[in-house]
């Protein structure tokens, strides 16, 4: 079985689009597939489909229904904020402990030839509650991660912040997804050649909004080969 964290540089940079398409290839491939979204924020009852959980649920070919939601996203929250706060607003806190062992009871559960995605929340440092953030959750689990980037104005920053935040922490990403955002993007090309020369961490894959079947298949190929 083979498990992988995601990650991302921030909120918003394609963290569920990556996933969702590693999901549907790994399903043509005939694998057993899971997916995971422990904590998700800015959830709107009224748009379960809509949501993260729900194009997870959608790329495994899963029911969108609330024992599916309960399944992969037990910690739903209705704020668009950092789960510390979206949690409060709520009047609660995240149990932590109670994330990380859920976490690890799905991996244990996975056949020997299978693939789950753990899609974190928010970016790689966001505080889940007064003690931990997304990059302690990563090094509990000690699982490979893999960083989704966004190719926006800020992308290169947003990276090599990301990047030097997971070092403090001991993770080292199997590999980063630059994923082409829908906003002022810099050619991936260009970000890539960039992001090459300031780290060592390898492989830097690219994610075209407009890829073919064949170019997904290719990214998923070299996704799985890191994480394996």
């Amino acid at each position: 079985m083979t498990s992988c964290f995601v990650t991302g540089t921030g909120d918003g940079v394609g963290k569920t689009h990556v996933c969702a398409l590693l999901l549907r290839h790994w399903r043509k491939e005939e694998r057993a597939v899971a997916a995971m979204k422990p904590i998700l924020t800015g959830f709107d009852p009224a748009d379960v489909q809509g949501s993260d959980a729900g194009r997870l649920l959608l790329a495994m070919h899963a029911p969108s229904d609330v024992q599916g939601l309960n399944l992969i996203s037990p910690w739903r929250f209705r704020a668009a904020l950092a789960p510390q706060l979206a949690a409060a607003r709520e009047g609660t806190i995240i149990a932590y402990d109670k994330v990380v062992e859920t976490c690890r009871s799905v991996i244990g559960m996975m056949p020997a030839d299978g693939r789950l995605i753990i899609e974190a929340v928010g970016g790689a440092c966001e505080p889940l509650d007064d003690r931990h953030t997304v990059m302690d959750w990563a090094r509990d689990l000690a699982i490979p991660a893999l960083l989704v980037a966004g190719s926006g104005r800020d992308g290169l920053s947003q990276a090599l912040a990301s990047l030097a935040a997971m070092a403090q922490y001991d993770v080292r990403p199997r590999a980063i997804v630059l994923n082409e955002s829908l906003s002022n993007p810099v050619p991936l090309e260009e970000q890539r050649e960039i992001l090459a020369q300031h780290c060592s961490v390898g492989p830097i894959l690219v994610s075209r909004r407009d890829a073919t079947e064949s170019d997904q298949a290719a990214l998923a190929a070299a996704v799985d080969a890191a994480i394996v």
